[in-house]
């Protein structure tokens, strides 16, 4: 029987702020994708394993598009393996909307189809079952 957790898909959607920009034209640094995916890895572990759990690492990080202040952001998660203690995720970071400022200061548009920006695979630890969460009873 296949593990449940496998498959499981978690989205979270983030609109970048102006204060965020790093570089000229408006540009976010490809680390901000990276704390995104943390965050969204944070909601898959707490769902599969009632605990926080722990980034242990990244591989294929890959920049394919620019993140910038004014855009929304879909993150999403999947699982794609289940070990004992890890989680193999497969993260995507999509623009969804854009901010158009060459429109208006406060003008945007939505993105048909999402432009992917950021992807990679990720693996996450997490207790081992039954034992208690940290910083809980021992």
């Amino acid at each position: 029987m296949p593990d449940p957790r496998l498959g499981l898909t978690v989205l979270h959607r983030r609109y970048v702020p102006y204060s965020h920009a790093h570089y000229a034209g408006n540009l976010v640094d490809g680390a901000y994708a990276l704390g995104l995916f943390g965050d969204v890895a944070t909601e898959v572990c707490i769902r599969t394993d009632g605990d926080e759990g722990l980034f242990a690492g990244y591989a294929d990080v890959r920049f394919g598009a620019p993140i910038r202040a004014g855009d929304v952001l879909e993150v999403a998660a999947t699982v794609v393996r289940v070990g004992t203690r890890s989680r193999t995720l497969e993260l995507e970071c999509r623009v969804v909307c854009r901010g158009r400022p060459d429109r208006g200061g406060s003008a945007a548009e939505v993105l048909d189809p999402p432009v992917v920006a950021v992807t990679a695979v990720g693996t996450v630890v997490v207790p081992p079952a039954g034992a208690p969460a940290e910083g809980g009873p021992r």
